[in-house]
């Protein structure tokens, strides 16, 4: 029998979080009603774009997510099975390192490389002086192959990360009862491993897809035509708000769609785990030293010099370069304004995923679970979706009394940047929560249950302490997650209310990248929070095997 709240307690509380849902649902649902206001002159517009723009966001997000699929898999996919299926010099220490372009949003990469590789940067400069060299020595990076480079070095981690712990879960029994079968290595790789990570494969390209098509700062820096760009123009330019939200409804039908291809495969790499016995010896790898093992300790080093050292380096160079550009007052607000809303959302999102979470363990009703999958979709939105569903209904009641009054609560002030970041990140604090949740054994409940510990005493004495990790965990990864968010920040902020993501991104716009170092390196490293996090649980979890 499970332990529950007072029916009145989780009816009051039930309510309110069913509110609460509405609230963080209805940017999308907006969204989506945007087809309602059909009419001949909509349509007219409606051909319009896809007669001239709407193509090329499609051709252009389609190759974008083409290059992205492709790079972090084969860089996600060679970095796992390397420190997974081989032993060699620095393994270890590569392990954690290869996570550390996690750390780097993609914006800020794009704006250390554009000045680094562009015609008027450092090293075209000193190509051209030392070895007599005229004109362009290599393409433009400003485009969308470039695009989707700067997307593959940031976003491989997320197939590495999956990767390697479906390899560690699965690979070692079955790798060695086909080396015991006759099998050599390459054929052990070949036939067992490389199946076993397929599904952690699609799953970590699935996120990363997410991600791309979610990104503003590097579309827009680029001059890429992707569908988040021409959201942004749509409703910015031609000021069209209602083909804006017809737009966001194809992409966040995309991304949907990745979400389920994401969700599948999770449950085909679980599902395979669970039929997996025995957990990873890293001396059942391939054994590899001397000179071709220090050549595998630079291979896998490349993602992480490419994805992390290199921008880090250009950005410490432009910093140390221009110190005079520096407005260390202005600096100070702009982390002020991003220290305060990351915290306030975190706080808020933490909340939220403990009393869901405990509503979900305690209460036999479906109700809270409905709630969760509500909630747990919100990730998956990108930014410019939330921006467009939070603002259009103000446009339909804009001139109204209601309409008025919600715009001044909504539009251009920290409340409504906050309602933004929760739609977008109370997902992420749920998930750290339900994981605590998990490694709390149901039978703890049973025996508080029978020293008469119930409802809101057994949350607070019993799961409250247990979660307190998780919990942390939670807000700090929602908290960078707000501290990094471009699109949402850019249109919603209050005026003279930058953060540090908007600050470097509108410096960068500008061509004054040497003040944009700054507010970038402030970025990078608060995003080495969660980097930290998840390498001490890669640890953790090798120190229990």
């Amino acid at each position: 029998m499970r332990s529950r709240f007072h029916p009145l307690q989780a009816t009051g509380v039930l309510v309110i979080l069913s509110l609460l849902a509405a609230l963080l649902a209805w940017p999308v649902v907006s969204i989506w009603s945007s087809w309602l206001h059909w009419d001949a002159q909509r349509f007219d517009m409606l051909w319009e774009m896809v007669r001239t723009v709407l193509p090329d966001y499609a051709l252009t997000s389609l190759l974008l997510c083409i290059l992205v699929g492709l790079g972090v898999a084969l860089l996600g996919l060679f970095s796992a099975a390397l420190v997974t299926l081989c032993d060699f010099p620095g393994r270890r220490w590569l392990e954690w390192a290869l996570l550390l372009p996690l750390a780097m949003p993609a914006y800020v990469v794009a704006y250390a490389y554009t000045d680094f590789f562009q015609f008027s940067g450092p090293l075209q400069i000193a190509l051209r002086e030392n070895l007599g060299l005229q004109g362009a020595l290599w393409p433009d990076i400003r485009n969308v192959w470039g695009a989707g480079l700067i997307f593959s070095l940031t976003l491989y981690p997320y197939v590495y990360l999956l990767v390697r712990t479906a390899l560690m879960e699965n690979v070692s029994s079955l790798m060695d009862a086909a080396r015991l079968l006759g099998a050599g290595f390459g054929r052990r790789v070949r036939t067992v491993a490389l199946p076993l990570a397929r599904p952690a494969v699609a799953a970590g390209v699935a996120l990363a897809l997410m991600e791309t098509l979610a990104d503003f700062g590097v579309s827009s820096y680029f001059g890429v035509q992707s569908f988040t760009a021409g959201i942004y123009k749509t409703w910015l330019v031609m000021d069209d708000r209602i083909a804006s939200a017809q737009l966001a409804t194809l992409l966040l039908a995309t991304v949907l769609i990745l979400l389920f291809w994401e969700r599948k495969n999770q449950q085909k790499a679980r599902f395979a785990s669970s039929r997996a016995s025995g957990a990873f010896d890293s001396g059942a790898g391939l054994k590899v030293e001397g000179a071709f093992g220090y050549l595998l300790l630079g291979l896998g080093l490349l993602p992480v010099l490419l994805g992390f050292v290199l921008p880090l380096g250009i950005l410490l160079w432009l910093w140390a370069a221009e110190p005079a550009t520096v407005a260390w007052a202005s600096f100070i607000q702009w982390g002020i304004n991003s220290l305060r809303l990351g915290l306030i959302t975190a706080l808020l999102a933490v909340l939220i995923a403990l009393v869901l979470a405990a509503l979900c363990r305690q209460s036999s009703s479906v109700w809270p679970r409905v709630l969760t999958q509500i909630l747990g979709l919100g990730y998956a939105i990108p930014g410019a979706v939330v921006v467009v569903g939070v603002l259009l209904p103000l446009g339909w009641l804009q001139g109204t009394t209601l309409g008025n009054g919600i715009s001044f609560w909504v539009t251009a002030t920290s409340l409504g940047l906050i309602w933004a970041y929760l739609v977008r990140f109370c997902a992420v604090a749920l998930q750290s929560v339900q994981s605590g949740y998990a490694r709390i054994p149901a039978s703890m409940d049973e025996s508080s249950r029978t020293l008469g510990v119930t409802g809101l005493s057994l949350f607070g004495r019993l799961h409250l302490p247990l979660l307190r990790r998780s919990s942390l965990a939670a807000l700090m990864l929602v908290f960078v997650d707000v501290m990094k968010e471009l699109p949402a920040t850019l249109v919603l902020r209050p005026f003279n209310s930058d953060t540090l993501a908007v600050v470097a991104y509108q410096l960068a716009r500008d061509e004054r990248l040497g003040e944009a170092a700054l507010p970038s390196l402030a970025l990078v490293l608060f995003g080495l929070i969660p980097v930290i996090l998840v390498s001490q649980g890669l640890r953790q979890g090798r120190l229990a095997r």
